[in-house]
């Protein structure tokens, strides 16, 4: 039998003494309003200061002058080419790039960790060096231009080298969005889907894509914004011919080189505008697809 004396009595509640739950508990960054304030500062330097000088310096044109900036022919061809060899391209890099993350994820083969590797080297190849790099290649001397132009195809200095050179800056970007979603996708469902007599195509179309479409929605936004903005690996490839193969960036530095900043910030401010609204669109078809997924599970 034990004995009352032999249990230690607990220790009396103090007022306003913490648990050790509650004591233990530690933040790792510091309170809400510093990290707050210091989230808006930051942001506020590095992207609305920047994108407030922009408008303003806009807005020293009349509306006559600012229409008549961004709507010259000139102008106008280059929006054309620049937001339909960029959406071509990121179409082309979404399909291509899920192509090449299901390669890399689901199959084993010699080199892969090399092909792997040459996904990245858009990223880390500077653009110019890209650029120069494309034109050597698909120039009438070049090592495959050299075949091609002879039977009328012509790539270099043309929109379709604009192309080309946007769809190799672009294609990292879906890959590596996408890959990591396929990597953590459930095996067990597609197998479930075979053992009920499912086809190849239904297993994709039922299973696979639904899980993996906002990262493909993911890829092709960050494709498609990158490409919008590209400079570098364009103008040697496209040869700048107004009218033909001149992109708006190119439009931008040219009226800069002249002193015309309003006339620059102008047509930046409408490429800005642009990029933003597409890029909405695209989020919220992503968040659409994400409820109607969330609400079938």
């Amino acid at each position: 039998m034990v004995s009352l004396t032999s249990v230690a009595p607990l220790a009396p509640a103090v007022p306003g003494r913490r648990s050790d739950k509650k004591r233990t508990a530690k933040r790792v960054l510091p309170g809400f309003r510093l990290t707050l304030g210091y989230t808006v500062l930051y942001l506020s330097l590095i992207v609305l200061i920047p994108i407030s000088a922009l408008f303003l310096k806009t807005f020293t044109l009349t509306l006559d002058q600012f229409w008549a900036a961004v709507t010259s022919p000139r102008v106008m061809a280059s929006y054309r080419l620049t937001f339909g060899a960029s959406l071509f391209a990121a179409v082309v890099n979404l399909v291509f790039g899920l192509l090449l993350a299901w390669v890399l994820v689901r199959y084993k083969f010699p080199g892969k960790k090399i092909v792997d590797a040459l996904v990245d080297l858009p990223f880390a190849l500077p653009t110019a060096v890209a650029g120069i790099s494309l034109t050597a290649i698909l120039a009438g001397n070049g090592w495959i231009g050299q075949y091609l132009e002879p039977i009328g195809i012509k790539l270099a200095f043309t929109p379709a080298g604009v192309v080309i050179a946007l769809i190799f800056i672009g294609l990292p970007f879906v890959v590596r969005t996408v890959q990591p979603v396929l990597e953590d996708a459930e095996k067990e469902l597609e197998e479930a889907a075979t053992s009920l007599g499912a086809t190849r195509l239904q297993i994709f179309t039922k299973v696979i894509l639904p899980h993996i479409t906002p990262a493909l929605l993911t890829g092709f936004a960050m494709a498609f914004a990158r490409a919008i903005g590209e400079y570098g690996s364009v103008i040697f490839i496209a040869g700048n011919m107004p009218m033909i193969s001149e992109i708006t960036p190119l439009i931008i530095i040219g009226k800069l080189e002249q002193y015309d900043y309003a006339g620059a910030t102008a047509v930046a401010v409408v490429m800005l505008v642009i990029s933003f609204l597409l890029l909405l669109v695209i989020n919220g078809l992503q968040a659409w697809q994400r409820r109607n997924t969330g609400a079938q599970s």
